[in-house]
């Protein structure tokens, strides 16, 4: 056997691993369980990490972000899917705030038509595309914008993915949001932090549900378009 397919067989192996350890913290959407099965995060982070690659864990990404512990993004997909219209049918859309590596885009990929991602760090921004061109996806469009003020251009989604804490939820999101979509957002300070779903059942019924506590890096206004983080 080849050192590549030995080393292809051995990240199978390790992404096994990886989904039967969130399956077993309470994940149960076989679809959920199947795109982290495919995805090779391991594609998504620096070398030198290539060992915890599969490892139920966030890991650093250089400029003082992470890629987010993989149960902590099935946990958000999962949210989204359930018990609403798109149960059985694909979103159209997402947008997700906080593109990083790029590895959640490539997992909510495979439950949209098109996911539309906002990064304020252009450095991150441009690896993100590389690392979803190696890995062969194509339904995403990626911009290096504020992500507490939405998608550039006016236009609503299905559902809304932050990656960020804030404290609280942007209303420029929730203004974003289609008609019975879902919008999950880390809320809280550095120390304190909680998942909250709002689900937007008429245009001005809004539930919001307080949910797991996380750890998220914080959501900063502006942009940085060089390797100086602000």
């Amino acid at each position: 056997m080849s050192f590549e397919k030995k080393t292809d067989l051995n990240y199978q192996r390790a992404r096994q691993s990886m989904v039967e350890e969130i399956s077993s913290k309470g994940i149960s959407d076989l679809r959920v369980l199947e795109a982290f099965l495919k995805t090779p995060r391991h594609m998504f982070i620096d070398g030198a990490f290539s060992s915890r690659a599969y490892q139920d864990m966030s890991l650093p990404i250089g400029y003082h972000q992470t890629i987010s512990q993989p149960f902590v993004v099935a946990r958000m997909v999962e949210l989204i899917l359930k018990g609403n219209i798109f149960q059985k049918s694909p979103l159209g859309t997402i947008l997700e705030i906080g593109t990083g590596c790029g590895y959640q885009t490539a997992i909510l990929s495979n439950f949209c038509r098109k996911v539309f991602s906002i990064e304020r760090i252009s450095p991150l921004a441009e690896r993100a595309k590389a690392n979803l061109q190696s890995a062969g996806i194509k339904n995403y469009l990626i911009r290096c914008a504020d992500g507490s003020l939405g998608w550039p251009t006016f236009k609503k989604f299905d559902a809304i993915i932050c990656s960020a804490v804030s404290n609280n939820v942007p209303d420029p999101l929730i203004k974003q949001l289609n008609v019975s979509g879902k919008l999950i957002c880390p809320v809280g300070n550095e120390k304190n932090q909680n998942l909250v779903l709002i689900e937007k059942k008429e245009k001005k019924e809004i539930i919001r549900k307080v949910l797991d506590p996380v750890l998220f890096v914080p959501m900063l206004p502006g942009i940085v378009n060089d390797d100086k983080v602000k």
